[in-house]
């Protein structure tokens, strides 16, 4: 039997980027509401619930960038100059929140206030500088032959905008959710407020920009059975499930808040972008460029991801057990005297 090596190497990606954004989401959303904290003892504590992880969490983020880079260069070269600006301002934005994220602990009143204000402005950046990548890939990029044929601003259009929105407010649903988990008292119930507000905001945006894709992209919309002559109500049901689980995670997110369960909230928005993300890949698996370059013609020479994969074959699941293990250290409430600030 013969290795799919192409498919299982677009698996780990996927399976990484899918990571990254559930884990370092949160984080880039308790920065996102940080200048809606009451005190600065609450933005205090709502370092203190990601400090021991946050920095784990951009793993993630290196093993799928590094891992398209090495493994499907075709793909990488299409992307990159398509999505230079705003993965560059990502980049910086992510830099300005980890120098924020130590050098606040350690400034006096007017160093702590520009360095948290730095975390702030870093995280929302980054959040939406993610958007933009997201929203420039789904729309498409210009290619001839095997080679980005576009100009540097076409990612920038008002529907890359809704998407950047988008994520912005996913994360700091994430980031509430995740307040709601980890702490007590007021800073408890401001984040039960402010998770209502994201969630809210989120489900408008996401079904705006589902409703955009079916007209931007004619072939997702096809994809998904909706046709300019009608629908074809068969291939819709086969792919309802997808946006029921959404739906299934907005209701456990709003019904968690409602009763003050500590566990809801977040569970609810990991399965809203599990939704989102099922439905990218309906829409584009297998193509990597969008209906451009498919995962296999983007490939790398086959010997060059058998070597790789051995590697990955232990470092991957070495994050696993790491991740796992940290979380599960840290578990439980983090009170105002946790120490790490």
């Amino acid at each position: 039997m013969t290795l799919d090596l192409a498919l299982i190497w677009a698996g780990i990606i996927a399976l990484a980027v899918l990571m990254y954004v559930l884990l370092d989401g949160f984080d880039l959303g308790i920065g996102i509401l940080f200048p809606f904290a009451r005190t600065p003892e609450h933005r205090s504590v709502m370092m203190d619930t990601v400090a021991p992880i946050w920095d784990g969490n951009e793993t993630w983020l290196v093993l799928g960038g590094g891992g398209l880079l090495a493994v499907f260069p075709v793909a990488y070269a299409i992307l990159m100059p398509a999505l230079y600006l705003p993965i560059y301002l990502m980049l910086i934005a992510l830099i300005l929140r980890g120098v924020a994220f130590e050098f606040r602990l350690r400034g006096r009143r007017r160093g702590k206030a520009f360095w948290t204000a730095a975390f702030a402005g870093g995280s929302t950046v980054a959040a939406f500088a993610q958007g933009l990548v997201l929203g420039g890939f789904i729309q498409g990029v210009t290619v001839e032959g095997t080679s980005f044929a576009g100009g540097p601003f076409d990612w920038l259009s008002g529907y890359s905008i809704l998407v950047a929105c988008g994520v912005v407010a996913g994360y700091a649903l994430l980031g509430a959710g995740w307040l709601v988990l980890k702490t007590e008292g007021e800073l408890y119930e401001d984040a039960r407020r402010w998770a209502r507000i994201a969630l809210a905001a989120t489900a408008l945006i996401l079904l705006a920009v589902s409703l955009m894709t079916l007209r931007v992209h004619p072939q997702v919309a096809e994809r998904w059975g909706v046709f300019s002559t009608g629908v074809d109500w068969p291939k819709v049901l086969q792919r309802i499930p997808v946006p029921l689980l959404g739906l299934i995670g907005i209701s456990i997110c709003g019904y968690g808040l409602n009763r003050r369960a500590h566990h809801g909230p977040y569970l609810g928005a990991v399965l809203i972008f599990l939704s989102g993300y099922f439905g990218l890949a309906i829409g584009f698996f297998p193509y990597v460029v969008p209906y451009a370059v498919d995962f296999r013609q983007a490939a790398t020479a086959p010997n060059a991801m058998l070597f790789m994969l051995i590697g990955a074959a232990i470092v991957v699941p070495l994050i696993l057990a790491y991740t796992g293990w940290v979380y599960w250290l840290f578990r439980g409430k983090v009170s105002a005297d946790a120490g790490y600030h």
